[in-house]
């Protein structure tokens, strides 16, 4: 019995310096080393800084076969951004920015949103000369003059015209006067129809933030018609007008001080727009008015095809190409306002938005405006404008069928000529 506590004894001790034998046959100076510090990763990489947005207002055209200047661009909409905001910024018009962004909540497009600026522009089919502007558009283009050896230069803005029931009327007139800080006197039948409104003006309307001429006029040759500023930079790029041309205040300043009396001014209603740019035919199809009489649904290749001018059909023949019809018919039902290829291998509006250059969403260097404003150009401002708009057609296609309406003069009045309150205003309107 003692001999078996003995050897459990035993046992037991030599288990217990089995256990131990590590530590007592370690060196007394060694330590278990610390862990290794926890691996940071690496700052992101900064934010690549997009390029400066490119000011699309003026241009030098150096080659006479070229019709399409400007590029578009695509910016991303601030937190505070409407669609409004963004067009002003880069000089383009409600409708046009609109209709390059179908689908876009104009007041809130939503922070991020990547929003289309149509700010590539193709030529109308007229002259070069003096001031032309584009109804269908909404464009004015100003072709200075210029002496032998200088560039040739075009200038384009955006503008507001008249709406249904007071067109501004097409053809060839001239700029017979100007003048600073303007007063304004509406017609009998615009006083009417703002009091019909509940928004009632008085017979005389002096210089000021309440003017709606704002602060420059041009009166044209045609009795009661005016290119002239606002007092509410919303409504250009809108059909609100009683027949005057409006313009943004910055760039009417510009023309008061380069435009010489005696300009003429031709005004051409061409919602579908053709030109040679790059050696390929391009077509710009914007949405055709409502009153436009003609049957664009029932005619629209005879009619496109008077759209053309002869020089184009030439260039055509003289590269070997031809119109695709159905890259055509798609751009015209479908009007953005983007200026596309249709000859040889044409291309499509997702081909121009992925060729398009993200920019960043301010003011372009060298742009007419500072991004100051004195005037209103608030929401509630524009939804008043928004009231007095051309109703807008059915489908929004610019080759759907449109209500029947009665003919539209392509000659405006004669110098002198009455003037009815009811389709043309007695004295200058807005």
């Amino acid at each position: 019995m003692d001999s078996l506590k003995t050897g459990l004894k035993t046992g037991l001790l030599l288990g217990a310096l089995a256990l131990s034998g590590c530590s007592l046959l370690s060196a007394p100076w060694s330590k278990t080393p610390p862990p290794p510090p926890p691996v940071v990763p690496p700052p992101p990489p900064p934010e690549p800084v997009l390029p400066l947005p490119v000011a699309t207002h003026k241009f030098e055209l150096a080659d006479p076969k070229e019709d399409v200047y400007g590029e578009v661009q695509i910016t991303t909409a601030g937190k505070e951004d409407t669609l409004p905001d963004i067009a002003r910024r880069f000089n383009v018009g409600y409708e046009e920015i609109v209709r390059a962004n179908p689908g876009v909540d104009p007041w809130i497009p939503g922070a991020g949103r990547k929003i289309v600026v149509p700010t590539q522009f193709v030529l109308p089919n007229a002259p070069r000369e003096g001031i032309v502007i584009n109804l269908a558009a909404m464009r004015i283009y100003y072709f200075p003059k210029h002496k032998k050896g200088e560039p040739a230069l075009v200038y384009t803005h955006p503008i507001g015209v008249g709406k249904v029931g007071w067109v501004t009327p097409e053809g060839v007139t001239k700029i017979i006067a100007r003048e600073e800080n303007p007063t304004w006197r509406p017609s009998a039948g615009v006083r009417k129809e703002h009091a019909d409104n509940d928004d009632p003006v008085p017979a005389v309307v002096p210089p000021g933030p309440d003017n709606p001429l704002g602060k420059y006029k041009f009166t044209l040759g045609w009795p009661s018609y005016l290119i002239h500023g606002t007092n509410k930079p919303y409504g250009v790029g809108l059909r609100s007008s009683h027949g005057c041309i409006r313009l943004y205040p910055e760039d009417i300043a510009k023309f008061y001080n380069d435009v010489p009396l005696g300009t003429p001014v031709r005004v051409v209603n061409q919602p579908f727009l053709f030109g040679w740019h790059d050696g390929q035919l391009y077509l710009q199809a914007y949405t055709v008015f409502e009153d436009d009489s003609r049957n664009w649904s029932k005619a629209q290749k005879s009619l496109l095809l008077k759209s053309m001018s002869p020089r184009l059909e030439k260039l055509l023949k003289s590269a070997g190409t031809q119109i695709d019809w159905q890259a055509v018919t798609q751009v015209a039902n479908a009007p953005r306002g983007l200026a596309v290829p249709v000859s040889g291998k044409a291309g499509t509006v997702e081909g121009v938005l992925a060729a398009a250059p993200l920019v960043q969403n301010r003011i372009p260097p060298g742009a007419t405006w500072d991004g100051a404003d004195e005037v209103d150009s608030d929401a509630q401002s524009f939804q008043q404008l928004q009231t007095e708009r051309e109703p807008q057609a059915a489908a929004g296609s610019a080759l759907t069928s449109v209500p029947a309406a009665a003919p539209v003069p392509t000659t405006a009045p004669a110098a002198g000529a009455a003037a009815s309150d009811h389709a043309v205003p007695a004295s200058p309107g807005s």
